[in-house]
């Protein structure tokens, strides 16, 4: 079974970067106008604002977690943590982002799915989008049940040696998953999925970040006298 582990994290993680990657810039050069969060607030405020909270709390902390968890080599953490306490910290913090996120997304479906107004003039990808981040978030809760038993960092290690090899392009990094539980798998697997369709939902708005705001020019509605 070397070859599916192999094809599903040595191989699918770059198809799935590449997809990311070629058809963000592909909408974003030929569809600007559909390059939005498409919020639904106004057609209905009920729920929502707690909820968005919640989610982008939980998201943001579990996304910056991930990158600096995974990416961060061990010589550097080793001189203030140990693989151990990295991943108790990691168990902690990310559980309880987890958390915020998973209520947020739930509440967020179910604001989707039940609202008929939002219903109207929503999408599939929408609805499609927010199953996936819930199914994702309750995957990433379960990871705890297996880190618990192995509070030594090893798992933590193995992981962070798969996202190392996969970000500088080593041979063999689809290895570091071999023994890791089921769950770990289909998180990193659905994870990788999300980037496939991120070019295609409403999750382009995250790499919008409104820099120019702060620094535009004031818009003259008015002229004085």
């Amino acid at each position: 079974m070397s070859y599916i582990n192999d094809l599903l994290f040595g191989i699918y993680p770059y198809i799935a970067m590449a997809v990311f990657v070629i058809g963000s810039w592909a909408r974003y050069d030929r569809e600007q106008y559909t390059w939005k969060t498409g919020s639904s607030q106004m057609l209905s405020s009920k729920g929502f604002r707690i909820a968005s909270i919640l989610f982008h709390v939980g998201i943001l902390i579990i996304v910056f977690g991930h990158v600096v968890g995974l990416l961060t080599p061990h010589a550097i953490y080793a001189v203030f943590v140990t693989s151990a306490q990295k991943q108790i910290l990691a168990m902690a913090v990310g559980g309880f982002a987890g958390v915020l996120c998973f209520i947020g997304a739930v509440a967020l479906l179910h604001r989707r799915l039940t609202n008929p107004r939002i219903r109207a003039t929503g999408s599939a990808a929408d609805i499609l989008v927010l199953v996936m981040l819930v199914a994702q978030v309750s995957l990433g809760l379960l990871t705890l049940l297996p880190s618990m038993q192995h509070l030594d960092g090893s798992v933590m290690t193995e992981l962070a040696g798969w996202a190392q090899g996969i970000v500088t392009f080593q041979t063999g990094a689809a290895d570091h998953l071999l023994d890791v539980s089921v769950i770990y798998k289909m998180h990193i697997f659905l994870g990788l999925t999300l980037f496939v369709v991120f070019p295609f939902t409403r999750l382009v708005h995250a790499l919008s970040v409104p820099v120019k705001y702060f620094g535009r020019n004031y818009q003259i509605v008015r002229q004085r006298g």
